[in-house]
């Protein structure tokens, strides 16, 4: 961004209110939601500054605001903590009301609360004697804040009024309730003054990095640049607001908003503010050309520019939406259980580059047609990402470019979309010699899963026995200890970082004999192993060939060697058990701890 369209700087809370500037909440930016524990974390952090030997000055985040004429601000982010400092704001002026109406150093009081209220809240306008706040909030809440906080009523309505109304007022009210206790632990004569000097050392110890920004689009590359530091903006609400801000321009009736904003809010709701970003790229570049999530906005904002393209983008995103969540909460979809199963397969993989192909592909192509395609996709997804552990952007350039194939008709079937994503489905042997080395480090709960899967698919084609993955009557076996003990010190410290987690030094066992066994020698071990109820585990100990090697199972070629749908994921069960660990089978062999008649015991 260019210095002309892009300025920071650190001000503090003074500085900010100062000098006849004004602050706005985007009409349909999200409604106050602070409570409770966000109010004492300011109200402690406010009280940190001033008790005797506290920090000089406290750090307020990033503040990121629009403004053509750098007067008027509308606040992209930090409108719940700006709000919130308005409040206590009032709220000393409203404790300096009651010391004016007790009588208690009227004059003097009198003057404190108008130049505070001139500093901070508003200001007469010079030319039409009119009042004017500083703040202006949302739609929703601004209404409440001019007419009850602003003029310090009395009585502040509690009924018939929004939440986050009910959220204004609370918190005004807790804020009261900690200036007047604050007010009591610092006894003085000249009560006004203790007020005051709370206010004006908390407006000039508060501080915050500035950024202004000209337009919507360079606001949006400020919170892609900001949240990928780990400063949370809400990207939802910059795309809402600019959605919004497009009806407004063309001075749409506020029947169309309302509808705009209803249909808004239920995606929401049913997404999440954080899922909606995610959602919204993979809905994109299911129909559009490809895009990245820090291009999105550039390109949403140059596409989508009058009410017809407003309401057409949303049409779309409420055609997409029960696919993307059956795809990311399988378990809570509608969908057939074999669908689900796949979905959830996906979601266990941590796999999301297809969305946008099986969105496209659900719209355009027939259920069986649909179905094959995403056991497809978890097929490659096993290949290519889990297996494999290849490049995911080669892959996801893949993925859309044949959902944009799809979007636009010029791939029809799922045969023809197979073939066009043959190029990221890894050949035999590239599979085969992953396969062999693969290492999966089971100290993460996800990468365990993945393995029990793995050989629980294993045991389902070695015996048949369809065997439940995430069953507690089993669980993982390491047959070199994660954590070896006597009886395997021939492993050297190097030998276990190259073998614990590989694919083969693992075996499924029921609980309690895995429990038994523990960390003991390999003899012991082995014993346990040959009378396990799991066909695959008691299959690692197979009868030798007269060179003192397992007998290998050759694949057979017609089984898993064709392209979907015919083929199958796995190579033949025993190959699997030969090729996972060739180097921990010469290691054991080597120590005569691999073979019955030379091994120990």
């Amino acid at each position: 961004m260019s210095a002309t369209n892009f300025n920071t700087k650190n001000d503090t809370y003074r500085k900010l209110m100062g000098n006849g500037l004004t602050y706005r909440i985007p009409r349909f930016q999200r409604d106050y939601s602070w409570g409770e524990d966000e109010w004492d974390d300011l109200w402690q952090d406010i009280l940190g500054t001033i008790v005797e030997g506290g920090e000089p000055a406290h750090y307020m985040g990033y503040l990121v605001l629009q403004s053509a004429d750098d007067r008027v601000f509308d606040v992209i982010d930090g409108q719940q903590r700006l709000t919130t400092l308005s409040i206590i704001v009032l709220t000393a002026l409203k404790n300096l009301q009651r010391l004016i109406d007790e009588n208690k150093e009227p004059e003097r009081t009198r003057q404190r609360l108008d130049q505070l209220r001139q500093t901070y809240i508003g200001y007469l306008d010079p030319v039409t004697l009119v009042p004017r706040s500083k703040l202006t909030l949302n739609r929703n809440n601004d209404n409440y804040y001019q007419t009850y906080l602003v003029p310090l009523a009395e009585n502040l309505p509690q009924r018939r009024i929004r939440a986050s109304e009910h959220g204004l007022r609370r918190s005004f009210e807790w804020f009261d309730r900690r200036i007047r206790d604050y007010v009591k632990s610092n006894p003085s004569a000249d009560v006004g003054m203790v007020i005051a000097q709370l206010i004006e050392n908390m407006s000039d110890r508060l501080f915050f990095t500035v950024i202004t920004v000209t337009d919507e689009l360079n606001a949006y590359k400020v919170f892609e640049t900001l949240n990928a530091r780990g400063v949370r903006l809400s990207a939802t609400d910059l795309l809402k607001n600019y959605l919004f801000s497009v009806l407004h321009r063309q001075r749409e009736y506020e029947y169309e908003l309302k509808n705009l904003e209803d249909r808004w809010e239920n995606m929401v709701g049913r997404l999440g503010s954080e899922s909606l970003p995610d959602f919204l790229r993979m809905h994109w570049n299911s129909r559009n050309a490809f895009v990245r999530q820090s291009d999105l906005f550039k390109v949403i904002r140059r596409q989508v520019a009058t009410r017809e393209q407003v309401f057409e983008l949303l049409r779309g995103m409420d055609e997409d939406v029960d696919l993307y969540l059956a795809l990311t909460s399988p378990e809570g979809s509608q969908w057939p259980p074999v669908w689900r199963g796949y979905a959830s397969e996906l979601r266990m993989f941590s796999v999301r580059q297809p969305f946008p192909l099986l969105m496209a592909a659900k719209r355009r192509l027939t259920d069986p047609e649909f179905e094959m395609l995403l056991r497809a996709c978890v097929m490659i997804a096993f290949r290519y990402n889990v297996i494999g552990g290849l490049h995911t952007g080669d892959q996801e350039r893949v993925y859309h470019g044949v959902a944009q194939r799809i979007a636009n008709g010029t791939l029809t079937t799922s045969a023809s979309v197979l073939e066009a994503l043959k190029s990221i489905y890894p050949a035999d042997d590239a599979f085969l010699a992953a396969f062999a080395d693969k290492c999966i480090k089971t100290t993460a709960s996800r990468n365990k899963k993945i393995v029990r899967y793995i050989l629980c698919a294993l045991e389902k084609q070695a015996s048949g026995q369809d065997v439940e993955f995430e069953s507690a009557s089993y669980n993982l076996e390491h047959i070199l200890p994660q954590n070896p003990s006597a009886g395997w010190e021939a492993f050297s410290d190097e030998d276990l970082d190259t073998f614990v987690y590989r694919l083969g030094n693992m075996a499924l066992m029921e609980t309690g004999p895995n429990r038994e066994v523990g960390n003991a020698d390999y003899a012991t071990k082995r014993a346990v192993y040959a009378v396990n109820i799991f066909s695959l585990t008691r299959a690692r100990w197979p009868k030798k060939t007269r060179t003192g090697h397992p007998r290998a199972l050759r694949p057979d070629s017609g089984h898993w060697r064709r392209w979907p749908p015919a083929f199958g994921v796995w190579p033949s069960w025993l190959e699997c058990w030969v090729l996972f660990a060739p180097k921990l089978d010469r290691i054991l062999a080597q120590y005569g701890w691999l073979f019955p008649s030379v091994g120990p015991g």
